[in-house]
């Protein structure tokens, strides 16, 4: 697999010049001439792109550079694909960004609307959001570009939160890629607020009933709610601040620090030898897969374009966000079914599912009921964040990881990541509760109850069954490497039994059941010596024991089979 196959991740490190023979001038002959050490006869001595490079080599050794990382090799697994659909649709956004904002008008201005729309013909509105109409009906492709730079926003946030999925189900975020982790939770937090700066710029019903939800939110915030709201809205809500100063943060400030993540993300990916799924082959020094140039790099590019063309026709096909169908916004108005973004409707559900207790004490009141959901939402997001930290405090494990865990081999972790994905789905519930409601026909009242009772069942019921089914999936990995795969052949034997012929697995198959590590829990150890003296313990070492127990110990995996137990079944006339 020569050029196929990478040890230790690195393809070795050269001079910051290339080497003599590789170089145009020392290929000539002491004393010849130019056109005696060019084939084609010329006398003209290097081209202009050869003294180019020959230059910035001298300078810059891109050489070496080239020489590390171009070379490099990366595996070829189809999940390895979404967080290059998160790059694609974050570059998208730039893009099309630039675009929009050459002519939008961040303005909070009140004006009369007279342009091509007729239905809103002779209404106030701000000057924001009569740009966005502008965009929408007189600039030559301005709604479809708008519509593309919507949808890139909702596949970019989707994209990072699967990414992360896959990388938290499979460990990938284990040493030495917890600082890529962090800077991915970062990305995906700054994505949420990037999404929710972006949608309330035009100004609309819908997004002007978006900024009046998180004005009630900062408004609950003890003691210097209302300052952060006036402060952030120049005055009483709405003020004519709140556009102006979304906009600097939505188009340079958010963006430019998550292009600055994300390039610190991709070097960490080049840094670090690439995470790969067990197989022959494959092992923590090795990486097995097609090299960077020309390979990845061809596929990367066609399936940029691939990305690229899929959100541009879902921005001609697919209508989002009909600004004009909602009309300018009004502090005295709320628009019918107002639903925000999916991934902000996490924080709606907490909102709209949370009892409506508050405190009256001493001339001041204490809202409860949006403080409590406010401040769980990061919360949430902040546990996902430092969980790599978590899990290798509990382990102990100080080694590097370059092999990926199949989900079922880890089940406790497997259990809680499905947790937390049903809590987001019934708090998404929720957040859309009258939507559900008009279109199922049911009472919205019944669908809140169900949603407070769901918040604290679902997580429960959502780590026990994917634990179960995790340790049944470890089971029968188990009996496939002591019996075989199952042929759906059956023999009758002389004595009239009936059995069904297995067939054995081959050596690769084997090998991908069994790789993996089984470590015993973390124990405390006995907590009296030999001398009957009795042993300090901290209480973190007491709570890591409980947390390791619980992740590691009995009844949480299936031991692998061994050697022995194997060559003992498929041994002898008895194995079928």
């Amino acid at each position: 697999m020569d050029g196929a196959r990478s040890v230790n991740g690195t393809t070795g490190k050269g001079s910051s010049r290339a080497p003599a023979e590789a170089r145009p001038d020392a290929a000539r002959p002491a004393g010849g001439s130019p056109a005696a050490a060019r084939p084609n006869g010329r006398g003209d001595g290097p081209g202009s792109g050869e003294r180019l490079a020959d230059w910035a080599d001298g300078r810059l050794g891109l050489y070496a550079l080239a020489k590390a990382n171009m070379r490099k090799v990366f595996p070829d697994h189809w999940s390895f694909m979404l967080g290059e659909v998160c790059l694609y649709s974050f570059l998208i956004l730039i893009l099309t960004g630039v675009y929009l904002t050459l002519f939008f008008e961040p303005s909070g201005v009140e004006v009369v609307y007279h342009g091509s729309y007729t239905p809103l013909n002779g209404i106030s509105m701000t000057r924001a959001f009569e740009s966005t109409l502008d965009i929408s009906f007189d600039v030559r492709g301005g709604l479809l570009i708008r519509q593309i730079h919507h949808w890139a926003a909702l596949v970019f946030v989707t994209g990072m939160l699967v990414h992360m999925m896959r990388v938290f189900f499979t460990g990938a975020f284990r040493k030495p890629r917890e600082l890529n982790w962090v800077f991915g939770w970062t990305l995906l937090f700054l994505g949420i607020i990037t999404g929710l700066t972006g949608y309330s710029l035009p100004d609309d019903l819908l997004s002007g009933t978006g900024i009046r939800f998180a004005d009630g939110a900062i408004l609950s915030v003890p003691i210097v709610g209302t300052y952060l709201s006036f402060f952030l809205f120049g005055g009483e809500f709405p003020g004519h601040d709140i556009i102006p100063r979304l906009f600097p943060i939505h188009v340079l400030v958010l963006p430019g620090i998550m292009l600055g993540l994300v390039v610190a993300h991709l070097i960490l990916v080049f840094y670090h030898k690439h995470t790969q799924y067990p197989g022959p082959g494959r092992d923590q020094k090795s990486v097995v897969g097609m090299p960077f140039l020309p390979v990845y790099m061809a596929k990367a590019g066609g399936f940029f374009f691939l990305v690229f063309g899929v959100l541009a026709m879902m921005g001609g096909l697919a209508q989002i966000n009909p600004v004009w169908a909602f009309g300018p916004y009004r502090p005295d108005l709320v628009t019918t079914g107002a639903q925000p973004d999916w991934y902000l409707g996490f924080s709606e559900g907490l909102i709209r599912v949370m009892p409506g207790w508050e405190i009256n004490a001493w001339g001041h009141t204490l809202e409860l009921g949006v403080l409590i959901p406010f401040s769980l939402f990061p919360l949430i997001l902040l546990a996902i964040g430092i969980y790599p930290f978590v899990e290798a405090w509990i382990t102990g494990d100080r080694r590097e990881h370059h092999i990926l865990d199949r989900p079922r081999n880890a089940p406790v972790r497997t259990g809680l990541g499905v947790a937390w994905l049903s809590l987001y789905a019934v708090l998404l519930i929720g957040g859309g509760n009258d939507i559900v409601a008009t279109h199922l026909h049911l009472s919205i009242n019944s669908i809140t109850w169900f949603v407070r009772v769901a918040v604290f069942v679902a997580p429960v019921a959502a780590f026990v069954v994917t634990k179960r089914v995790c340790l049944g999936l470890q089971r029968r990995d188990r009996d496939k490497v002591l019996h075989g795969r199952e042929s759906g052949t059956i023999k009758r034997l002389p004595h009239g039994e009936f059995v069904e012929i297995h067939e054995p697995l081959s050596q690769a198959q084997l090998f991908t059941l069994t790789q993996h590590e089984q470590s015993p829990p973390y124990e405390v150890g006995a907590l009296v010596d030999a001398n009957g003296v009795r042993r300090p313990v901290k209480p973190s070492q007491r709570l890591r024991a409980r947390l390791s127990q619980a992740m590691f110990g009995p009844g949480t995996r299936i031991a692998k089979p061994t050697a022995e137990e194997h060559q003992e079944l498929t041994s002898g006339d008895h194995h079928h």
